[in-house]
């Protein structure tokens, strides 16, 4: 069995360090794994480790641009357009993988995964090939600086959520920005000082951080942001389908915590078969003796 974990968010949010520290893991863990790279604008630099299958071996960002004299969100539409007519070239270069796990970092546009076709086209193409595929969604957590733009982003997560129909593990990377302690000016926190019930209301998102009096927001009466309001807080309320797990980079328990989840979400290694007697060493029996 194949198994892939799209990582996917928007720009900004740490894709392509969390794919490097992901390859890192499952390596130290003894697993095969591989990185696959579908932002056709990545810089070679910007990877830990060499992509075995990159996007711009078939069409890069730079040329589209250059060619066609597409901006940079109609040359990305562009690409993935191109890649979708020539999905036999991703499935000639995906061959040669057996009982592998693939890492798809993607790109930081998030059309693609809430309303435009390739990455549904894209995961329906890798269940054809048997390959079981899940999805990783990070925002950063800088985002909990402005409660507006913090519910946007669970937005947009339920939206990719509803449009993909995969399994799903929601994140929240750079939580090393964040400390809920007042005296430790060493942890490099940068979003400032917040305590774990503060957090705890963005992890499990509590639709009331936007309920506010009618008619107030910022002191400046306002009827119809507020009716806005109520309405987004009645659609979590009515789907409460985000949740985010915390991810620190700086501690490798948090890492080891995230993928766990991805492996239970996936059923990563259920369909092995356990180990015949013979198969296992003869030191396994030692204590029998």
């Amino acid at each position: 069995m194949r198994y892939a974990v799209l990582v996917t968010g928007p720009a900004g949010a740490g894709k392509s360090t969390f794919s490097g520290s992901f390859m890192t893991h499952l390596q130290n863990s003894k697993r095969t794994s591989h990185l696959v790279n579908l932002d056709p604008a990545a810089a070679p630099t910007s990877f830990e480790y060499e992509p075995v299958i990159d996007i711009k071996d078939l069409i890069s960002l730079e040329d589209v641009m250059s060619e066609l004299q597409y901006g940079p969100n109609g040359g990305l539409v562009y690409c993935f357009e191109y890649l979708l007519e020539n999905m036999d070239w991703l499935e000639e270069e995906l061959g040669s993988f057996d009982d592998d796990y693939l890492i798809i970092d993607c790109p930081g546009q998030i059309e693609l995964y809430t309303h435009h076709p390739f990455l549904p086209t894209l995961v329906r193409n890798l269940q054809r090939l048997n390959i079981r595929t899940c999805a990783v969604y990070l925002i950063e957590s800088q985002f909990m600086e402005d409660k507006y733009k913090f519910f946007s982003g669970v937005l947009s997560a339920m939206s990719a959520m509803v449009n993909l129909e995969i399994p799903w593990i929601n994140i929240m990377s750079k939580m090393d920005l964040v400390t809920s302690n007042p005296d430790n000016e060493s942890s490099g926190a940068r979003i400032g000082v917040r305590n774990r019930k503060n957090i705890a209301r963005f992890l499990d998102p509590d639709p009331l951080l936007l309920a506010n009096e009618p008619g107030r927001e910022g002191n400046v009466s306002n009827p119809k942001f507020h009716s806005l309001n109520r309405a987004i807080v009645q659609l979590i309320e009515d789907h409460p389908l985000v949740s985010f797990l915390p991810l620190d980079l700086t501690n490798p328990d948090s890492l080891e915590t995230v993928i766990s989840h991805i492996d239970y979400t996936m059923q990563y290694g259920e369909d092995e078969e356990p180990k015949e007697p013979h198969d296992l060493d003869e030191g396994d029996f030692q204590d029998l003796e």
